[in-house]
Parts: structure tokens; sequence; C-alpha cells
């Protein structure tokens, strides 16, 4: 018997020659470009070379919504520490890096058919002041560079009054995640490819996954022309149909409907014969083709009838991550994708739909039809979202288990009302978000069965001791709790939450600044929580050698601990916490005044297993 692997490259190859030999030559020359080119530009102006103007959008920030420390609106203007090296705060952050937040029990589970090439994890968009033909980009990156994997221009001009009926998105370079063998700062200045039209809109996309702490970005230069430039073809090899990379599934991707339109059943011509694969248990074609990607499912359903079936069969559509086709995912594709997507369970359009790609119209028609399964809607970074959409959700995902409206940022506070009603919640994301503390009471009211809840960076929240509160007396089953930012917590609000919440494993209080040691609330929480495996206390000024003690009597499953920022611990008491803790991987002591790098060489040597982080400035 050949393994399932091999059984399905001779099926997608025997299928894809099939349909070389019976579709016209057009059909087959647009199955993928049968043109591959290099460019060459004729130096016909002079090259303009600018920072960028203003920061349009990102996904995350290690710093506050309320100043300039570590955010992204720090990559805007000229350099502010390029080429100085190390951690400073007036570089531009994003909330993690590592693979440390992935094996959390918080983080979310992978969806299935997600492309192999596909490692975007954070991204920012970049406006400059004039559009031009990008011959150039510069990346300042000043401490663990690395993370830039895709750079892509944009059609749009966000400063123009006329925008283009159709917004393109050109990807200028990509590459795989890499590790530097040095955190020093660098100019990241990859080849990057030339398009046919002028920009002033660019997207970094980031993967930080391989890096072993946080990437610093410091300022983006876009060179380029105000006069279109001459490109020049001069290698044009024969693309064979059967060579079909995943490279390029992107480009058969349907824009505005049309592949989901190509390969409907109606425009299928008629074959005598199936060869054998009529003859295979209709489960076992099920399973062969479960293993495809969106782009290649859509290819497979234009070679005949048999395989159109089992390509647009709900079954194969359980669980869907669109979030890879964010640049191509319009109106059209959600209504061509309805038929398939009745029985979604999970689904992913994080980072989906902006700049008018997809209407609230579009959203809501998709939402009525698709809903009553869901289990899991990721929406991450969709600004297309407003009060009636998720009024829609409510309304129509009676199941609904997980949502996530991280960064979120432009949907109106009311509309954060209609969460209220998803009473069967887990897992609750609402990171950088605009919710009030009226609309997060009443979710903590009804929504009584939230096993991770992030109200990081909720900056309309007035009183948090008072969620804190309503947490410890709603939410008994939390697992995970993410206060990052949070701007008024006291000890009486973390002494309750505690109380109430025993089950806590995972608990981010990092930069909580209102939170004293002296009154015993970290003393508390350890005596309270002795499932605790992660504990963010950054930039504690307060945590001390007590508080350390008590973590290493009382958490012993303890995997994950920042306390960065701190001047009162010693490295006795660290000490004391990594023989305790047996399971501790992540230990983050940057800028703790008592902890030189000769302690974290000493402590790492004999506790090799523990990635101990001390970060530096030059």
């Amino acid at each position: 018997m050949f393994p399932m692997l091999t059984i399905l490259s001779m099926f997608y190859y025997i299928c894809l020659r099939r349909r070389a030999r019976t579709g016209t030559r057009g059909e087959v020359m647009n199955s993928r470009r049968a043109i591959e080119s290099n460019h060459r530009t004729l130096p016909l102006t002079v090259v303009v070379q600018q920072y960028a103007k203003e920061v349009l959008d990102f996904s995350s920030h290690y710093g506050s919504e309320n100043s300039m420390s570590y955010t992204m609106w720090n990559l805007a203007g000229m350099p502010n520490v390029y080429p100085s090296s190390g951690d400073f705060t007036q570089t531009a952050v994003f909330r993690m890096y590592g693979k440390w937040w992935e094996q959390c029990a918080s983080a979310p589970q992978p969806f299935r058919r997600t492309p192999l090439n596909f490692h975007s994890q954070d991204y920012v968009e970049l406006a400059f002041e004039e559009p031009v033909y990008p011959t150039a980009i510069d990346v300042l990156e000043t401490y663990h560079p690395g993370a830039v994997i895709r750079i892509l221009a944009c059609s749009l001009n966000p400063f123009s009054q006329n925008p283009p009926a159709e917004v393109r998105w050109e990807v200028l370079w990509s590459g795989e995640p890499t590790k530097t063998l040095t955190p020093q700062a660098r100019q990241f200045s990859p080849s990057i490819k030339q398009i046919n039209f002028a920009t002033n809109l660019i997207r970094l996309e980031i993967n930080s996954s391989l890096l072993e702490y946080y990437t610093e970005l410091d300022a983006v230069v876009l060179h380029g022309v105000k006069e279109r430039p001459i490109l020049s073809l001069y290698k044009m090899p024969v693309i064979d149909i059967n060579d079909l990379s995943d490279s390029d599934e992107e480009k058969d991707m349907c824009e505005s409907g049309s592949l989901c339109k190509r390969c409907g059943g109606s425009s299928l011509k008629e074959h005598t014969g199936n060869g054998f694969f009529d003859k295979l248990p209709y489960e076992l074609i099920q399973l062969i083709v479960s293993h495809l990607t969106l782009p290649d499912l859509c290819r497979l359903a234009q070679t005949s009838k048999l395989l159109y079936q089992h390509c647009c069969d709900p079954l194969q559509y359980i669980q869907l991550s669109l979030q890879c086709y964010w640049s191509r995912l319009t109106d059209a594709s959600l209504e061509c994708l309805q038929s398939r997507c009745t029985l979604i369970q999970r689904l992913n359009m994080s980072w989906c739909g902006n700049k008018g790609a997809i209407t609230i119209t579009g959203f809501c028609s998709f939402m009525k039809v698709c809903g009553s399964e869901l289990v899991c809607l990721e929406l991450a970074c969709c600004h297309f979202l407003n009060e009636a959409c998720i009024e829609v959700i409510a309304q129509t995902c009676p199941n609904l288990q997980e949502l996530n409206l991280s960064s979120c940022d432009r949907l109106h506070p009311q509309a954060f009302n209609h969460i209220s009603k998803m009473s069967g919640l887990r897992r609750l994301i609402l990171y950088r978000t605009k919710i009030e503390q009226t609309a997060m009471l009443s979710i903590l009211t009804f929504c009584t069965e939230l096993r991770h809840l992030n109200l990081g960076s909720c900056v309309m929240i007035e009183d948090y001791d008072l969620i804190a509160s309503m947490i410890s007396a709603k939410c008994k089953k939390l697992r995970s709790l993410d206060l990052w930012r949070c701007k008024n917590m006291t000890e009486k609000g973390l002494t309750e939450l505690v109380s109430g919440c025993r089950l806590l494993e995972e608990l981010d209080l990092g930069w909580c600044s209102t939170l004293q040691s002296s009154t015993g609330c970290f003393v508390h929480l350890a005596r309270q929580l002795p499932s605790l495996r992660k504990l963010f206390l950054t930039a504690n000024r307060t945590v001390c050698d007590s508080d350390i003690e008590e973590l290493a009597n009382n958490c012993q499953h303890l995997q994950h601990i920042d306390i960065l920022g701190t001047r009162m611990v010693s490295p006795a008491s660290l000490r004391k916490l990594l023989q305790s803790c047996k399971k501790l991987l992540l230990l983050d002591v940057s800028f703790c005044s008592q902890i030189d790098y000769q302690a974290v060489q000493e402590l790492t040597v004999h506790f090799p297993n523990v990635s101990i982080k001390k970060s530096f400035t030059q």
C-alpha cells in the first residue's frame, strides 16, 4: 500500500495532466504564469529617498496606547537609534517573540489547510509622502534583526481623496523566518521586485518565532522614482503546467470571485470516464482531498465533475483560515464560498477585508448563511467591522466558543454590548479594543464559561479593580487572564481576583504599575495559584526577593516568568526559584539592576534548560 502522501501526489498529478489535455490552450496558460521574468530598470530620473510619514495600521505592539515608548508609531520619521544597537524605548517593538506564546494553554489551535509558505505573525503599514515606483527599501533594525519576512506595496494612496476602484497589493520581497547570529543593529535591504504602479503605502510582515528576544525596528526608507521605469524582459522560460508550486497559489486564489466562477460545475466538460477514481470509496477521496490547500481545491475542482463534487463538499470546509489570503479576499470571494461553508466550525478571517475589500453587507450575508455551526471565529485587525457585524455574529452563531477581536481598535464601544449575548464563549480576545467598563461587566455577567480572557491595552476601562472583582465572582473556570498595561488595578482587585479564580495558569500583569509588593499582593498571589505556569510582572519596580521565594515555594509548575525592571531581586532568590521550578523555560531579568551579566552566565551554566533573558543597550 502506498503512503498517503504518495497517493495524494499521484492523484493530483494525474488530475492536472488531465486538465492540461482537456482544457484549451488559454485555460492552461491562465492556470499559472507562463512567463517568469527578471526586470531591469533604466535610470530615468533621480531616485527619491523618503522616510515613513505616518503609521496607518499594525497588529500589535509592546508599548502603551497613550505613549511613544516601544510603539509602532516610532517607525514614522527619521531613525531615533540607528546605528546604535540594543533595547531602546524609541523603537517599534511587537508584542511577542520566540516560541513561548505558542506553548501556552491560551494559544489558539492551528488551522488546517494553511499554506506552508505563510509565516506572517504581525504586520505594520506605513504611509510615505510621495508615491514612487520602488527601487529599494531599507529597514533599520536595531535589536535582534531577522523578523521581517514580507514587504508589500499597495496601489492605494492613503492621502488621496479619490481611492481607486480596485486596491492592489504586490509582494516586493518575501523570505523565510531567520535567526541572525548577533542581536546587533543592521540595515536590511533585500532585492525587491519591480512593480508597474507607483506606491506610497508599504507593509512589513513579521515572524519573530526564531528570535531569542524582541525585535526592534527604528525606521523604514523607501527609495523610488516618480516616472514609470522601462522594464526589460530577458528571461522567458516555458513553465510546465504540472509544476504548480506553493509560491503561485495566491495567484490562483479567487480575485473578485473569478476562480470560484471558473471552477463551477456548469463550466466543466463532460467526460466519459474518471479512470479508477470513481471506484474509490467516497470517504477515501475525501481524505485525500483534505490535504490540499484552498487554492489547490479550487484548481482541482476544475478538472472533472467528480472532483468538483469532492472539492466543494461542505465537509472539506469544517475549518478554514483565510488570513493568508487577506490581500485578495473580497465580497465576491465570500459569496462564492457560502455554499461550501454551511458546516464550517472554525473560521479565521484575521487581517481580511480592509480598505473596502469586504463590506458590512458582504460579511453579514456570509455569516447569516455560514454562522450556525461556528465554534471559533478569528477577526483580528478586521477594520470593516461595525456594531451591525457584531450583532449579526451574536444572532447567527449560537455555538460560538472563541472570538478574537484583537486590534479591532476602530470598532465603536457600543458594539461590544452584543458580546454578552454569546453566553457560551470560552475564549475572548479584546486586546487593543475600545471596550468600555459597562460592556465588559455585562459580558462577565452572562459569559460565565470563559476560560481565556485577554484585556491587554484596553484603555477605555476605568476601574480594573471592579472588573477583577466581577471576574472573581463570575468566571471561576478561568485559566488565563491577560491584563497587560491595565492602568489602575490595585492590591484590592488582585487579591479578589486570585482568591476567586484558583484555576488560573497564566496571568499577565505586565506594566501594571499601580500594584505594590509592599501590600503583600504578590505573596498572596503565589499562595492562591498553585497551578500557575506563566506570570508576567514586567516593569513592576517593587517585586522583591520575598515575592520570588513565595513563587518558588508555592508555584512549582511555573514555565514562564518575566520580572523585567525590578531593582529588588537578587541572584540568590533567582537560584532558589530555578531550583524549585523544574519546568521553568523562560526567565526575563532584563533591566534588573542586581542581576548583572555575570550572574546570568552563572545561572545559565547551572540551569541550561532555562532561557534567561538579559537585554542590553549600547
